[in-house]
């Protein structure tokens, strides 16, 4: 559990004021305690401190803008519709359950493509035994072009009792999705439980750059560094739930077990704003930064940096194994 250093504060305050209040006899009290306080502050000022690096060391340094208070809300029924598993949702109180069984997973799809824009919500995890099952807040084409199809991905890779979920990153560029599979993975282990509540997770798309965020901090961030390595056609935002039994949970070591079904995620506060497939060329793209042009201010890369140094398990340009002649962005 996390504690925010100021609740350490205000604690160790309360503390050493009501210990000098019990140990301080009552007569000429005030005076001997505010001495004793003086006194004191020096070691007070360490333990603040000693408890404010305790709890930062498990947690991300601020990115200092947040992107996700730029855009509005969208109601689902508004923005989405069911794709698949129709039987597999539920709207309750604007947030929407899907789940999977052994008879159907379930998936949404927004109405609109888009060209570059911020889309994310929030989302809830199922704890214990969930090996085997992915839930996705995704970007693709699939649909318009099958077989060579773009893709931008945040999955949830389902995990066994006791072990934390993955989130795993992805681009796939014109069919590298498709048949021989040539995928950009960046995986992370989360610095908070993701099923205890929800957080918010996002995609910022531009024709500059992809950024995934978490809680608004930058986790990962793909430039365009060619055209070959770049989606640059309009796609659709979908969220889903499904058995990806072969590869999901240490590549099909684990699998999933309907003996814990159902499986379900829990989405809220959809987000999907930007340049639409529609809009005329003046449209401008949104950026995760306060700048116009793009990229990330130097706090932003801090926060970033700080989540890839503690809470990347697997970067696919640092695959030895890879053959990285099909990813050239790893070396230009």
């Amino acid at each position: 559990m996390s504690i925010h250093p100021h609740i350490i504060s205000l604690s160790l305050s309360a503390f050493i004021y009501s210990t000098l209040l019990l140990s301080t006899p009552h007569k000429k009290k005030t005076q001997k305690m505010g001495n004793s306080l003086i006194s004191l502050l020096p070691i007070f000022h360490l333990l603040v401190l000693l408890g404010s690096s305790s709890v930062n060391a498990n947690w991300p340094p601020s990115p200092g803008y947040w992107p996700s208070s730029k855009v509005g809300s969208l109601s689902f029924y508004k923005g989405f519709r069911n794709l698949w598993g129709p039987q597999h949702q539920r709207m309750d109180q604007n947030a929407l359950t899907i789940w999977l069984d052994k008879t159907s997973g379930s998936g949404f799809k927004s109405v609109k493509p888009f060209r570059s824009g911020y889309f994310g919500a929030n989302i809830k995890l199922q704890p214990g035994y969930t090996a085997g099952v992915i839930t996705s807040l995704y970007l693709s084409n699939s649909e318009a072009h099958p077989g060579f199809h773009d893709e931008v991905d945040i999955e949830f890779l389902g995990t066994t009792f006791g072990k934390p979920y993955t989130l795993q990153t992805n681009v796939y560029i014109r069919g590298s999705g498709d048949g021989k599979i040539i995928g950009r993975e960046m995986k992370f282990r989360l610095w908070f439980d993701p099923t205890s509540g929800f957080h918010h997770y996002a995609i910022l798309w531009s024709p500059r750059e992809i950024i995934f965020l978490v809680d608004d901090i930058p986790i990962r961030r793909y430039p365009k560094k060619s055209a070959a390595t770049f989606p640059l056609r309009p796609m659709w935002l979908y969220g889903s739930i499904w058995d990806a039994s072969s590869w999901a949970t240490e590549d099909g070591k684990y699998k999933a077990d309907y003996k814990y079904q159902p499986f379900t995620a829990k989405y809220t506060n959809f987000k999907a704003m930007g340049c639409t497939a529609y809009s005329s060329a003046r449209c401008h793209p949104l950026s995760a930064s306060p700048y116009r042009s793009g990229g990330l201010t130097r706090k932003q890369y801090q926060a970033m940096r700080w989540v890839q140094t503690h809470n990347m398990v697997y970067n696919y340009c640092k695959d030895y194994k890879r053959d990285h002649s099909l990813t050239p962005e790893c070396w230009r």
